[in-house]
């Protein structure tokens, strides 16, 4: 059985002071973690804040990018290794922001995931279509030659352990949510992707959420398919009592 993941991507919103405000308003009421995993995902600059108040809670937490390289002259960079010692479990990778914004490559996306791996963390590694590629019918093509390159080198082991976010790029922000059954359909592309590149055993271990517009009205529709793990959670995640519902959807 796969444990369910949801996971809020706060992306460039709240202070530290926010931040400590939102844990302390939710982590009393959180799921216990082997029913669902609740994560939050915190620009780098709230991340000790994040850390500090959700110790000793079912609260994990995910920085929302780093780079591949643990030290250096790398101006402005997040060092995965300094992730891992201040006790971050998760980084968001690729997300389309990322690769629309800052030019991230299929290929910096996997020497992150790599990096994030050798540094005992585990990457949510995105992927998803623009709608002129889902009217164009290449969505499957599209998404499933993402997450082929951004495995590159990983072990089965490794890739059973991590989680996919498949997030339809004209779904993120806009209202506009994917069908369940759309939704479906591309997560369902996507763990047989996993099982050609490695085997069944491992298609059936790994995690995959869907993200673009996930919200406590729909999120119940999205978790009963069977391919669909969890959410990756934009501003719904930002408001305490929204981010419980989800996280409680089959209490």
């Amino acid at each position: 059985m796969r444990t369910p993941i949801i996971a809020g991507n706060w992306k460039m919103n709240k202070n530290p002071k926010e931040t400590t405000e939102f844990v302390n308003a939710v982590k009393a009421d959180l799921p216990a973690s082997d029913k669902v995993e609740s994560v939050i995902g915190a620009p780098a600059v709230d991340l000790q804040a994040l850390l500090d108040a959700a110790k000793g809670s079912n609260l994990k937490v995910a920085a929302e990018n780093s780079y591949f390289e643990d030290e250096g002259a790398f101006t402005g960079e997040t060092s995965p290794k300094v992730l891992s010692e201040m006790g971050v479990d998760y980084v968001i990778i690729g997300h389309s922001e990322r690769r629309q914004y800052f030019k991230e490559t299929d290929e910096d996306i996997n020497k992150k995931a790599k990096a994030i791996f050798a540094n005992n963390m585990l990457p949510i590694i995105c992927c998803g279509e623009t709608l002129e590629q889902r009217e164009a019918g290449q969505t499957n093509d599209w998404v499933s030659g993402q997450i082929t390159n951004a495995l590159k080198g990983l072990s089965a082991d490794q890739v059973a352990s991590l989680v996919i976010a498949y997030e339809p790029i004209w779904a993120i922000g806009t209202g506009k949510t994917a069908s369940s059954d759309q939704a479906q359909e591309v997560c369902h592309v996507l763990r047989e992707t996993v099982a050609k590149l490695y085997d069944q055993t491992t298609a059936s271990k790994v995690r995959i959420q869907y993200g673009g517009s996930v919200k406590p009205a729909n999120v119940k529709e999205l978790m009963g398919k069977e391919d669909i793990d969890g959410g990756l959670v934009g501003g719904a995640s930002l408001v305490p009592d929204s981010f419980l519902e989800l996280v409680n959807f089959n209490a």
